[in-house]
């Protein structure tokens, strides 16, 4: 994708026309860094996962986190997720604000499963600034939105932060001056019986609390409910995985990388995570190709050898998982 032209580092100043630009790159699978009101957020398709991939890949994201789809309001994210009585109650309070519900998925919802990190359930907002609406509206998807910085770096709060943390990994980043909360959205999780809070952020526990009636949940008690900026679980699937394979065994299907596989033969059907040996790619390819492997009927998976560098340690982390005794 072509880099903008307002600057060699692809900024433009928020505008009709930085708006318009933006949503053509985002349609076309590129990455936007824009301002909401809480930070900068580094925005791709939410759904899709070749897009999303990019994300983990520009911020150097340790594993597949879940990331917070933005939409434009209350209608949009009901065609997401499964929204309760209480969770429409927090929205219809605080959107379009700083404020996160994870909920379960809708059926026929179109955030990927790499941007939900394998679940069943989709993290969602309608943010409040102007630059993040208007772009939303313009990408006219939702939009996969972490903070645009390396990952375990200061959030940014500027485009010059933007910039000199990730800006070469971006194609556009849309300047609309300082963000005007500086801190994350709050995230409170409607996966249960009662309300949780995941993480506190720019909204208020008691403001919360007082549209709900009742105390939230919280960070203790129950097991901890996955979500952004937390542990992220896995898709499981119902084959047996063998890593580091170098060949097919008798009765195997397999999971390659490179055409490491495909080069020894073997009887089962094998799905290459990416012939090119790209790490992206491969990341974008995970949970689809093992959910066409469970779909098939594979009982047991060789995977090839994935290297350990940048997106390899969170596919190595993500089959390791899915490896483990269930």
């Amino acid at each position: 994708m072509t880099r903008g032209e307002d600057d060699a580092a692809g900024r433009a100043p928020a505008g009709e026309e930085a708006i318009e630009r933006g949503g053509r790159i985002l349609r076309e699978g590129g990455l936007v860094a824009f301002p909401t009101e809480t930070v900068y957020g580094l925005g791709a398709d939410a759904t899709s996962a070749a897009a999303v991939a990019k994300i983990y890949a520009a911020k150097g994201r340790p594993s597949f986190n879940p990331l917070i789809a933005h939409v434009a309001d209350i209608d949009a994210a009901r065609r997401e997720a499964e929204l309760s009585p209480a969770a429409l109650r927090l929205a219809e309070a605080f959107w379009p604000g700083p404020l996160t519900l994870v909920a379960p998925r809708a059926a026929g919802g179109s955030v990927c499963e790499l941007a939900r990190a394998g679940l069943e359930s989709v993290a969602l907002r309608a943010p409040s600034a102007p630059v993040a609406r208007a772009l939303i509206l313009a990408a006219g998807r939702p939009i996969a939105a972490p903070s645009a910085n390396r990952s375990g770096h200061v959030s940014p709060v500027t485009a010059a932060h933007v910039l000199g943390d990730i800006g070469p990994r971006v194609d556009l980043v849309i300047d609309g001056g300082r963000a005007d909360k500086g801190v994350e959205s709050t995230i409170v999780a409607f996966l249960g019986a009662r309300p949780r809070l995941l993480r506190p952020g720019a909204l208020a526990r008691e403001a919360l609390e007082q549209v709900l009636g009742a105390p939230l949940e919280g960070e203790g008690g129950a097991a901890a409910v996955v979500a952004p900026g937390m542990t992220a679980s896995h898709y499981a699937p119902m084959a047996r995985l063998r890593l580091e394979a170098e060949e097919l065994r008798a009765g195997e299907a397999g999971l390659d990388f490179g055409g490491r596989l495909a080069e020894r033969g073997g009887e089962g059907p094998i799905l290459d995570l990416s012939p090119s040996a790209d790490l992206a790619e491969a990341a974008a390819n995970l949970f689809l190709y093992l959910r066409e492997l469970d779909a098939g009927g594979a009982r047991a998976v060789a995977v090839a050898p994935i290297p350990a560098h940048g997106l390899g340690e969170a596919i190595n982390d993500r089959l390791r998982r899915a490896a483990a005794p269930k």
